[in-house]
C-alpha cells in the first residue's frame, strides 16, 4: 500500500477530530448489525463534525491478520492474501453503497502496519513492560500444529452459559473472554479431533504493572469524554477482576512477525496489532501521521464499536500506547452499541443469519431508508430488533407521511404557476418576526436545534435523529395551522411568510439530516436548486443562530428546482416477500434458490418448443409460483409493541373542577397540541409536584370522558401492594419529549387506538411492574428511551397502571 505524501492534517486553532470505527474482520460479509455497530454510526458523527466546520478525519479498514483469515482461507482453498483481497473489495463496495464517508479505508496487511507495530513492540520491550512465559496451548496431532484461539471450539466454561460453540478466544453468547485451554470438550475446527495440551513459549504484556497509568487515564477520560455507560461498565468489570498478563504472540504464519530472535517464528496476536491498524491506516493517508496520533493537545479521538470490542479499546490498546512512554493521542470518547437482533434471533456472520450488506442492494429499498431505519433502531442502551414490519412502518409513517410529505408539499406549492403558487420563486417574508404563528414556530425550532447539537456532541445519534424528525412534524403542523391554501387567496403577504418560512425549514432539515441520510439531503438540495457545498451547521456561518428564524435561510427571489416525491410506500406483499426471502441462514436461502431454479428448469424442459405461446404461458405461470404466497393476516397478537407509550412533559396541572380526587393535566407528547389527561392522583402526589415534569404517557387508549372532561391519554404510575403509595413512572434525564418508550426485543408500530373489546391493555398491564432496582419493566425487560431506563422513586415490586 502506497503512503500518500499529502492527506488531511490537523489545523492549528481549529477543532481537530479523529474518528475511527472498529476494523471489520476481512473473513466474511458484514451484516446490518456490524454496519450499525461501527461504520455507519461513526459515519454519522464524522459527517456531523464536518457540517459543524470541525477538521475531521475518518479512518477505517479491514482487519486482515490472524486465525480468522487463515481459517477462511482453508475453507475456500486459497491463500490468506487472496482471501484478504477478495473480502476487502466486498467490504469496500458495501460501504460505498451505504454512503460511508471514510477519509481512508485501508488494510492492516500493509508495510506501514508492520513498521509501526514492530516499533511499538520495541518500545515496550525497551521499557520492560514485556515478559516471557511458558504457556500451555492446545496442539492438534492430526494437523501437526499449535491451534490458535479461533481454531478451537468447545463448551463455554462460564457457569450458566453452557454455549456449545464457544471460540477459543471469546464466547459469542455470554461475551466472556477465554483461553482455548479453558474450553470444555474442545475440538480442532479443521479436523474435529480432540487436541492435547503442550508447552510453548510466548511474550506477554504486563498489564498489572501498567495498572496505575491505565486507571489514571480511565478515571479522567471516561468523565471528560462522556463515555457511554455500557463502555464504562465493561471496562470496570475488567478492572474489578484484576488485570492479568496478556499474551501478545501467536503460533501462526499470517501476521506481523515478532522482531525478536527467540520468537521470530511467531506473529503478534491479532488483538495486539489490530488497534494499531488505526495508526497504520492513517500513515497510509499521510506520511505526517504523527500529527494526528502523537498530538493529544490538539486532536480529539472518537472511537465507535460493538460492545464485545470494548476491553481491547479501553484497556489493551491504551495500555500498549502508555507503555511506550510516548505522547500518544489516546481515545477521548468511546461510543458502544449493544446487539441488533434479527426477527426471531441474532444476526450471525458465522451462521449466515440475517440481512447482509450485499443483500440490501437487491431489495430495491433506497439507501436512505436503510440508513434511517438502522439509525432509529441503533442499539445504544440495550439490544434492539430488526423486523421487516417495523421497517415498513417507519418508512411509510415517518419518512413518507411525515418528512417526505412536508418537503413535497412545500416545494410543490411554491413551484406552481403564478396564480396558483409562486412560479418556483421563493417569496419575500416581510413582517415574519411579528407573525405570531411563525414567531412561535421559530422559537420552538431554535430550541430543537440547540437540543440536536447537544445530543450530537454527546454522540447520542438516535436522539439527534428523533429531534430532526420532530422538526419535520412541527413543519407539517405549521402548514395545517396556517391554512396557507386559503391565505394564498385571501392574504397573500401572510401566505408568503408561511411559504418562505416552510422552505427555510426544508433547507434546515436537509442540513440536520445530512449525517443520517446524505442521499436524501442531496436530493432535497437539488430540488431547492442549491449546491451541496452549502450544507452547513457551522457557528461561524451563523447557521445555528438562524435556526430560530427559518424564514432567513433562503433569499427572496431564489428559484427552486423541480419537486419530486422523495419516498415510495413499501407494501404488505413486498414485506412478506422479503421476510420469506431472507428467512433462515444464507445456506438455507441458497438451497431454496437452487431448488426453485431446478423446478423452473425441469418445467422448461417439458415445454414443447414448437408451441411458443404455450411456452410463454408456462414460464409466466412458473414465475408466479416461484413467488412466496402472501397469507391473509390474522388478528395481531397481543404484544407490548402495540402500546404507544411516549415521553410526555406536563405543561400544566390543576384540580378537576367537579371531582376532588382527579387532576387535569395538559401534556406535551410531541404533537402539535398538548393532550388533556385526567388522572386520579390527588391523594398521592401534591399538585406542585405535578408541574413541569416528564412522565411516561400511554397515548393510544380510547379517549374516555371523566366527570365531564375527555381524557386523551393515561399517565403511567406504580403503586405498592396495598395501594397506599403511588409514584409516577419517570423517563431518564435527557429523554426527548414525544419519543417512544420501548422494550428491548419488542419492536413494531403501535395500534392507532387500542380496541377495548380485545382487552389489549388489560392483558399487557398484568405484566407491567417495578423491579428491585426500581426499573419500570414489562416482564423482566426495562422500559427504555434513547437516554436510558424509566424508573420510579422508591416503590419496588409495584404494579404499573
Amino acid at each position: 500500500m502506497v503512503c500518500s505524501a499529502g492527506g488531511k492534517l490537523p489545523v492549528p486553532g481549529k477543532r481537530n477530530v479523529l474518528v475511527t470505527s472498529a476494523l471489520p474482520y476481512v473473513n466474511n460479509v458484514p451484516h446490518l448489525g456490524n454496519i450499525i455497530g461501527c461504520v455507519l454510526s461513526a459515519d454519522v458523527f464524522a459527517r456531523y463534525c464536518r457540517n459543524r466546520g470541525y477538521n475531521t478525519l475518518y479512518i477505517c479498514g479491514t482487519d486482515e491478520y490472524g486465525t480468522a483469515t487463515e481459517t477462511k482461507a482453508m475453507e475456500e482453498g486459497c491463500s490468506p492474501r487472496e482471501i484478504c483481497d477478495k473480502y476487502h473489495a466486498i467490504h469496500k463496495e458495501i460501504y460505498q453503497w451505504f454512503g460511508i464517508s471514510f477519509d481512508e479505508f485501508g488494510r492492516t496487511s500493509s508495510p506501514q502496519q508492520t513498521e509501526i507495530c514492530q516499533a511499538i513492540f520495541k518500545k515496550l520491550l525497551e521499557n520492560n513492560w514485556l515478559s516471557e512465559n511458558t504457556m500451555q496451548q492446545l496442539y492438534c496431532n492430526t494437523c501437526k500444529k499449535f491451534l490458535a484461539d479461533r481454531l478451537v471450539e468447545g463448551n463455554c466454561p462460564t457457569p450458566g452459559c453452557n454455549y456449545d460453540s464457544a471460540r477459543g478466544d471469546q464466547c459469542e453468547k455470554c461475551g466472556k473472554l477465554l483461553n482455548p485451554t479453558e474450553l470444555l470438550e474442545p475440538k480442532c475446527k479443521v479436523c474435529r479431533n480432540t487436541p492435547h495440551i503442550r508447552d510453548t513459549d510466548h511474550l506477554f504484556l504486563e498489564l498489572p504493572l501498567l495498572k496505575d497509568k491505565l486507571e489514571d487515564y480511565i478515571s479522567s477520560m471516561s468523565v471528560a469524554g462522556g463515555w457511554s455507560q455500557n463502555a464504562i461498565q465493561a471496562t470496570h468489570a475488567w478492572l474489578r477482576e484484576g488485570l492479568k498478563q496478556r499474551c501478545i504472540t501467536r503460533d501462526l504464519k499470517w501476521g506481523v512477525s515478532v522482531p525478536h530472535e527467540k520468537f521470530k517464528d511467531k506473529v503478534f496476536y491479532v488483538w495486539f496489532d489490530a488497534p494499531i491498524g488505526y495508526v497504520s491506516i492513517t500513515a497510509c493517508h499521510t506520511q505526517e501521521w504523527e500529527k494526528w496520533w502523537k498530538n493529544p493537545e490538539n486532536v480529539e479521538l472518537y472511537q465507535f464499536m460493538g460492545k464485545d470490542n470494548v476491553p481491547f479499546h479501553t484497556v489493551m490498546f491504551p495500555s500498549t500506547l502508555l507503555g511506550t512512554g510516548e505522547n500518544w493521542t489516546l481515545m477521548k470518547t468511546i461510543s458502544v452499541t449493544e446487539y441488533l437482533n434479527y426477527e426471531a434471533g441474532k444476526f450471525s456472520k458465522s451462521k449466515g443469519v440475517g440481512v447482509f450488506g450485499n443483500d440490501v442492494k437487491d431489495t430495491n429499498i433506497p439507501v436512505e431508508v436503510w440508513r434511517y431505519y438502522l439509525l432509529t433502531n441503533r442499539p445504544e442502551v440495550s439490544d434492539t430488533l430488526f423486523t421487516w414490519a417495523d421497517l415498513q412502518a417507519k418508512l411509510n409513517s415517518e419518512l413518507l407521511s411525515n418528512l417526505g410529505n412536508f418537503v413535497n408539499r412545500v416545494l410543490s406549492f411554491i413551484a406552481k404557476e403564478q396564480g396558483a403558487g409562486y412560479g418556483s420563486i421563493i417569496p419575500d417574508a416581510l413582517g415574519a418576526e411579528t407573525h405570531p404563528l411563525t414567531k412561535a414556530l421559530g422559537d420552538k425550532i431554535g430550541s430543537y436545534v440547540e437540543q440536536y447539537i447537544e445530543a450530537m456532541e454527546k454522540v447520542k445519534l438516535k436522539q439527534g435523529l428523533k429531534i430532526s424528525m420532530l422538526i419535520s412534524g412541527e413543519g407539517n403542523f405549521y402548514l395545517q395551522e396556517s391554512q396557507f391554501w386559503k391565505l394564498y387567496k385571501n392574504d397573500l403577504p401572510t401566505c408568503s411568510i408561511v411559504m418562505k418560512t416552510a422552505a427555510g425549514i426544508v433547507y434546515l432539515l436537509g442540513c440536520l439530516l445530512e449525517p443520517f441520510m446524505p442521499s436524501f439531503t442531496l436530493e432535497v438540495f437539488k430540488q431547492l436548486n442549491l449546491p451541496s457545498a452549502q450544507i452547513s451547521l457551522s457557528d461561524e456561518n451563523g447557521d445555528i443562530e438562524m435556526a430560530g428564524q427559518p424564514w432567513k435561510f433562503l433569499p427572496a427571489g431564489h428559484k427552486i428546482g423541480t419537486p419530486m416525491p422523495l419516498f415510495k410506500e413499501l407494501k404488505d406483499e413486498e414485506v412478506e416477500f422479503y421476510r420469506e426471502k431472507f428467512a433462515g441462514s444464507q445456506a438455507d436461502r441458497t438451497r431454496r434458490a437452487e431448488a426453485e431454479a431446478k423446478k423452473i428448469a425441469e418445467g422448461l424442459k417439458e415445454t414443447k418448443l414448437s408451441d411458443g405461446k404455450s411456452a410463454k404461458s408456462n414460464r409466466g405461470k412458473q414465475s408466479e409460483e416461484a413467488k412466496p404466497k402472501v397469507s391473509a393476516s390474522a388478528d395481531a397478537e397481543i404484544s407490548i409493541s402495540r402500546l404507544d407509550i411516549r415521553v410526555g412533559l406536563i405543561k400544566k396541572a390543576s384540580k378537576h373542577p367537579d371531582a376532588d380526587s382527579l387532576y387535569v393535566e395538559e401534556i406535551d407528547v410531541g404533537e402539535a397540541q398538548p393532550r388533556t389527561v385526567v388522572s386520579g392522583l390527588v391523594k398521592y402526589i401534591p399538585l406542585e409536584d405535578m408541574q413541569n415534569r416528564k412522565v411516561c404517557v400511554l397515548c393510544n387508549l380510547k379517549p374516555a370522558t371523566m366527570r365531564g372532561i375527555k381524557s386523551q391519554a393515561m399517565v403511567l404510575a406504580a403503586s405498592n401492594s396495598d395501594h397506599t403509595k403511588v409514584e409516577l413512572v419517570e423517563p431518564p434525564q435527557g429523554s426527548v419529549v414525544g419519543e417512544r418508550v420501548t422494550i428491548p426485543g419488542f419492536e413494531g408500530p403501535p395500534d392507532n387506538v387500542l380496541n377495548p373489546k380485545k382487552k389489549v391493555w388489560e392483558t399487557l398491564q398484568a405484566n407491567l411492574h417495578t423491579n428491585n432496582e426500581l426499573f419500570a419493566c414489562y416482564k423482566d425487560l426495562a422500559l427504555t428511551t434513547s437516554a436510558g431506563v424509566c424508573k420510579v422513586s422508591s416503590i419496588s415490586h409495584g404494579s404499573i397502571q
